[in-house]
């Protein structure tokens, strides 16, 4: 266990790592971050801030000597520092969660491995895979960079008739990558769990998730699923989060077909984008729990206080800030970047509801002033 007045490790700094840090500080720990880039979102809340390259191994030896644990914010942070971090002190969660997500092959052969479905899937790392993967994928189908995409980056959409070869080499510039069918979904849903070092558990409600432009839009919470699904995706999630040996918070992304099929889409080593409405929406907020699960205390309970629905403020969606702080049902939470750019998360806005009403999203834009 990391007393309270301990400080935690963060790799990485951006609004994940700031909305950590600001979980810890009413916990009574500081956090010190460390990016490769100065004065981010999260370095603004904290109490230290380690600037250097993840590979920078006397900047990472510096670092554990100044910590009482080590998390993350991001899944993309290379493996090999966290092995030499927990070198020196504890590292939570471990390199092995980072490795299994960081690979989209080797993710979906873990899944696969524990039982659970996945949508039908076909490496393709070299031009002899291109006919195998056609065979077994067929169209439409989707073709991702096995590492490093994110928010609908590295990917591109194959209908009947388009060339394999062509989007791998073009599009994707012969990266190595992955062929995955594209099935008919009803819904896309998560799952946010939590686990501490004893191994116990504590998952959040399903939500479902909106996506516009490959970036997720809205969160509504719960989702709107049957008992036994949603207990599915529950155990799914949990079932990994054990396989892992994975301490702190989690999270899976699922499709829900037409069929009533759950299929697992993509696992998620940290907090999550879809959890942000635990924040005001739960007894403990995902951000809380993972601060309480890296340090070794008594996870928290997961009850929803109220139905909730979160959206992104995305790109220009920030200048609608002065009617979402005027609005008294918005829970406004901005990230602190200087720069507004297209596809960038510049904060998000949650509001709440009764338990026994659907989740509350009001029109968008709001009324009122924009600038």
């Amino acid at each position: 266990m990391i007393a309270p007045g301990g400080t935690i490790g963060i790799l990485g700094g951006g609004q994940l790592g700031r909305m950590l840090a600001l979980a810890a500080a009413p916990l009574g720990y500081r956090c010190h971050i460390f990016s490769p880039e100065s004065a981010g979102p999260a370095a603004q809340v904290s109490a230290a801030e380690t600037v250097a390259p993840y590979d920078d191994r006397a900047a990472l030896d510096a670092f554990s000597e100044a910590v009482d644990v080590v998390t993350v914010e991001f899944e993309n942070v290379p493996a090999e520092a966290l092995e030499r971090l927990a070198e020196q002190v504890p590292v939570r969660p471990g390199a092995h969660s980072l490795r299994v997500a960081q690979n989209r092959i080797t993710e979906k052969d873990f899944v696969c491995d524990l039982g659970l479905e996945t949508t039908p899937y076909a490496p393709v790392e070299e031009d002899s895979d291109a006919d195998d993967a056609d065979r077994r994928i067929g169209r439409p189908a989707i073709l991702k960079t096995q590492t490093l995409g994110y928010d609908g980056k590295g990917q591109t959409v194959l209908a009947p008739g388009d060339d394999v070869r062509d989007a791998w080499y073009g599009t994707l510039g012969n990266l190595p990558a992955i062929l995955e069918a594209q099935v008919t979904i009803e819904r896309e849903v998560s799952v946010v769990v939590a686990r501490a070092p004893d191994g116990s558990v504590a998952s959040f409600d399903a939500v479902e998730n909106r996506h516009e432009n490959g970036i997720l839009d809205v969160t509504l919470a719960p989702a709107d699923l049957s008992s036994a699904l949603a207990a599915a995706a529950r155990d799914g999630a949990e079932r990994i989060v054990h396989a892992l040996d994975h301490v702190g918070v989690l999270c899976v992304e699922l499709f829900v077909t037409d069929e009533g099929r759950l299929l697992v889409n993509e696992i998620a080593p940290r907090v999550h984008n879809s959890g942000h409405w635990t924040i005001e929406g739960c007894e403990t907020s995902q951000f809380a729990q993972h601060i309480r699960a890296v340090c070794g205390l008594p996870l928290g309970s997961t009850a929803r206080r109220a139905n909730a629905a979160m959206k992104n403020l995305i790109g220009a969606d920030v200048e609608h800030w002065r009617a979402l702080a005027a609005d008294p049902a918005a829970h406004l939470h901005l990230y602190g970047k200087a720069e507004t750019r297209t596809g960038r998360k510049m904060g998000h806005v949650t509001w709440l509801g009764p338990l026994d009403a659907p989740p509350p999203l009001p029109d968008w834009p709001p009324s009122g002033s924009i600038s």
